[in-house]
């Protein structure tokens, strides 16, 4: 009989681990009462739990995600696969993160959460649970995912698309790696094994800014943003330009900071940037040297900037590199990225 694989819980908090207050949901269930929930899942694997935080997920930041890989570094030779209870709200960011902060792994990391807590009588957080431990105890799988609903997302490719309703997440423009029903795995891709050893990274640099763009936006504070931070990631519309009213201050920080990375993004879900296609992002392309994000997420160039530049990648070429450099499915786009 083979011998049961051993499966650490990381607790963070969130819904799954909530309870009624006077204020609301807060984090008060243990990990060791998630399991309890789900005595099965005793049947197929051995498990061991940790609280490694308990808040929400709203306040989930870079140095929680620092704590999580950490906690995997220090845990990985005694353990087969691991399993992050979550919050839903920063879920994605998280498991983006850790695809960028955790490489290579052949063991399974595995983020998963609820919509509703674990001890309701109507709750997803049981099956989330248990499916989540499954996978992480199944001898195919490896690398950093996301289970939630049945669904099993490549970390870098998750996007919370629901607030309230049980299917809450999708992966965007890839397929899900796999379904589980009814205590079976179903993959739809298989599963490459590494060839590099398992690397984990504790530095990001978190001097990131977001300019969402809307209809009008002026440029007042676009000095400060580019004097305060390492790299500027544009929200644009449709497939990504720069519109009038901001344009000549752009262009002129983007010359005053030639080494300062900047991003195109869209906030469009599905099918990415692509600033060849009008004016507004042809010429602005040239100019101020953009990177884009294509087809990925926007919570995956956010962590993957973070992870880069707080990695010694400091010259453009570099950065270049790594961010176009495919990490856990994370972007399809096959080409140079910036314009000549």
């Amino acid at each position: 009989m083979a011998q049961k694989k051993r499966i650490l819980l990381l607790a963070t908090g969130g819904t799954i681990a909530s309870r009624r207050s006077e204020s609301g949901l807060r984090p008060q269930i243990t990990p060791e009462e998630l399991l309890n929930y789900i005595p099965q899942a005793r049947e197929f694997c051995e498990l061991e739990a940790i609280q490694l935080l308990n808040i929400d997920s709203s306040n989930m930041e870079p140095g929680h995600w620092k704590q999580m890989v950490r906690a995997v570094r220090e845990h990985y030779e005694a353990y087969d696969g691991f399993v992050i209870a979550h919050g839903t709200d920063t879920m994605a960011y998280t498991a983006a993160a850790l695809s960028y902060m955790i490489q290579n792994s052949a063991k399974p990391v595995v983020i998963t959460g609820a919509q509703k807590p674990i001890d309701l009588e109507n709750t997803d957080a049981r099956i989330n649970l248990l499916d989540s431990i499954r996978y992480a105890a199944d001898d195919g799988s490896q690398g950093v995912q996301l289970v939630f609903d049945g669904k099993v997302i490549a970390g870098t490719r998750a996007k919370k698309v629901r607030s309230k309703s049980y299917n809450a997440f999708s992966s965007i423009d890839f397929p899900c790696l796999a379904t589980i029903q009814d205590g079976n795995i179903m993959r739809y891709l298989p599963m490459i094994p590494f060839t590099e050893e398992v690397r984990f990274y504790e530095s990001l640099d978190e001097k990131i800014f977001l300019l969402k763009l809307i209809p009008g936006i002026r440029p007042d504070l676009l000095a400060a943003i580019f004097e305060q931070y390492d790299c500027i990631i544009v929200e644009s519309f449709g497939v990504g330009g720069m519109p009038a009213s901001i344009a000549d201050d752009f262009y002129r920080l983007c010359r005053k900071y030639p080494g300062k990375p900047v991003v195109m993004a869209t906030q469009v879900a599905h099918e990415g940037s692509d600033m060849t296609v009008y004016e507004v992002g042809h010429d602005m392309k040239e100019y101020c040297r953009f990177l884009e994000s294509y087809d990925m997420t926007l919570e995956s160039v956010i962590a993957k900037l973070m992870w880069i530049l707080g990695n010694d990648a400091v010259s453009g070429a570099k950065i270049e590199e790594l961010f176009y450099k495919k990490i856990n499915y994370d972007i399809i786009f096959e080409g140079t990225g910036r314009a000549d």
